[in-house]
């Protein structure tokens, strides 16, 4: 039984073209579900598959079309829930289309981006979504600029690239945040940024100062890090001027501000009030829960994937805008009008 099954591994196409007594180019045409193509054909061809036991190699077949069937995804941290939310509903929407999905972790290096960027597209992947950590690398636009496949940007921009992108609209959560926060009697907010050389963190600075006092703003620009979240909430709890609420512009700088306050002896809102961008488990089950200034990850995935489907088959190139939201919560209070 052995020998038998060793057999049907080792039958190929040629072996099915010489049981059907047709050629190895109408086994192909049947195989990849040519048009021209009798019905007698057609079944003479099946029938020896099926006698014979001969499954087709997907790899061969996309390659004769001129097509590997994969996509690449290249994303600055892949330990980051939010991009793991992404790739999860990019890779289900793409299999619906017949496509693997190779994703690509960065480590937030853009050199490592460039590199990541290049590899894939060596290994003739059919198109990109692209995560990137820092869209002014000079590296990454020369890695950008040698690739013929399609790409889309997801929640970033290329100056200058005609490119699909799929983006949040941060400014929108964050207005409604600072709105909730300025009828609390809040004027001295402060935003613990990520890095301000991808755009949710650009948009998310503006959007703070445009929607409160330029004075009493401060926004503390760094990576998206716990150490980042930290080493800031210490730094600003410590101003003669502190600041009446914090937003945490990531779910790792929230863990970093959590660890600050726990150490500082801070309560929240008592003592402090507290905002996060993104949902995360730690923001729910904190007590008191923590106010979320929200995006759809699963969604921004789906949109990424469908537009790349897209422009492999031949569509130009799109921009979808996907609308944040701001949940409040128990975690921001009322203070009492401040002294200017």
């Amino acid at each position: 039984m052995a020998d038998m099954r060793a057999q049907k591994q080792r039958v190929g196409i040629r072996d099915v073209a010489r049981h059907a007594g047709v050629s190895l180019s109408s086994v192909s045409r049947v195989l990849d579900d040519h048009a021209d193509v009798s019905e007698a054909m057609r079944r003479r061809v099946l029938d020896s598959v099926g006698a014979l036991g001969y499954t087709p190699d997907p790899l061969a077949r996309s390659m004769r079309k001129g097509r590997t069937m994969t996509v690449g995804f290249v994303a600055g941290d892949t330990s980051n829930p939010l991009i793991s939310q992404i790739a999860a509903a990019a890779q289900r929407r793409l299999r619906e289309s017949g496509y693997s999905l190779l994703v690509a972790n960065s480590g937030n290096d853009s050199h490592e981006e460039a590199t990541n960027i290049r590899l894939l597209h060596h290994r003739k992947v059919d198109g990109m979504l692209l995560s990137i950590a820092d869209e002014t690398s000079d590296e990454l636009h020369a890695a950008l600029d040698e690739l013929a496949i399609p790409v889309v940007l997801v929640d970033r921009e290329q100056e200058g690239a005609e490119l699909s992108t799929v983006r949040s609209d941060h400014a929108l959560g964050m207005s409604q945040a600072v709105g909730h926060l300025r009828d609390l009697g809040h004027s001295r907010i402060a935003l613990i940024n990520g890095n301000p050389r991808v755009r949710p963190s650009r948009e998310r600075a503006q959007a703070l100062r445009a929607a409160s006092s330029e004075d009493s703003t401060l926004v503390v620009s760094g990576t998206f890090s716990e150490s980042h979240g930290y080493d800031s909430t210490m730094a600003l709890l410590q101003r003669r001027d502190r600041p009446t609420t914090i937003i945490a512009g990531s779910n790792q700088i929230l863990v970093g501000v959590l660890r600050a306050l726990r150490d500082l002896r801070l309560e929240i809102p008592d003592d402090i009030s507290l905002v996060t961008c993104d949902a995360t488990p730690l923001a729910e089950l904190n007590r008191p829960e923590i106010a979320t200034i929200l995006r759809d990850p699963p969604q921004m995935g789906r949109e990424a994937a469908d537009l790349l489907v897209r422009n492999m088959t031949g569509e130009a190139p799109a921009s979808r805008v996907l609308p944040t939201r701001f949940v409040a919560g128990a975690s921001c209070a009322r203070v009492e009008e401040e002294e200017t």
